[in-house]
């Protein structure tokens, strides 16, 4: 059994997606390539047939393992979160309390983490040291640079 993950309804949705789109379109163009190959000749020396086998098993290799994640994955309920701490779903405005830049994040399961979107991962150093405070708290956060204060402007979901 798989370890359980937790996802947004987004998050869940995009891979379930994904596993869609797997089964019924490449997996049947997998096949498909396979077969082509096959009846080009003799198998012990062609080398498109072993391409096509190999790609074929590199696909249910990421079905397998979509499947897997799916079955283990719990959606998260956003209406039972405390909304006056940073947790995980969180929308937080913080600013950097040197130089006064403000930046929006939202902090999100692992697998959905997209930095240039302003997702980060709540497993990531930067966003765990949020978790858990509240607005207007200043969070001290080590960073390569150094250690930088933040303070939270406001926590949303």
């Amino acid at each position: 059994m798989g370890e359980i993950k937790y996802y947004s309804e987004e998050g869940l949705q995009k891979l379930k997606d994904e596993l869609n789109t797997l089964i019924t379109k490449e997996r049947p163009a997998a096949s498909a390539a396979i077969a082509e190959a096959r009846d080009k000749g003799d198998l012990s020396e062609n080398a498109e047939y072993d391409a096509a086998k190999e790609a074929q098993g590199l696909l249910e290799a990421r079905i397998s393992k979509l499947q897997d994640l799916i079955a283990n994955a719990r959606l998260l309920d956003e209406s039972k979160l405390d909304t006056s701490k940073v947790l995980l779903l969180s929308i937080i405005e913080i600013r950097n309390t040197k130089t006064k830049l403000k930046q929006r994040f939202h902090i999100v399961p692992e697998s959905e983490a997209d930095v240039k979107k302003g997702k980060i991962s709540v497993s990531s150093p930067f966003a765990k040291a949020f978790l858990g405070k509240q607005q207007g708290d200043i969070v001290e956060v080590s960073v390569p640079a150094g250690v930088m204060n933040y303070e939270i402007l406001s926590v949303e979901r």
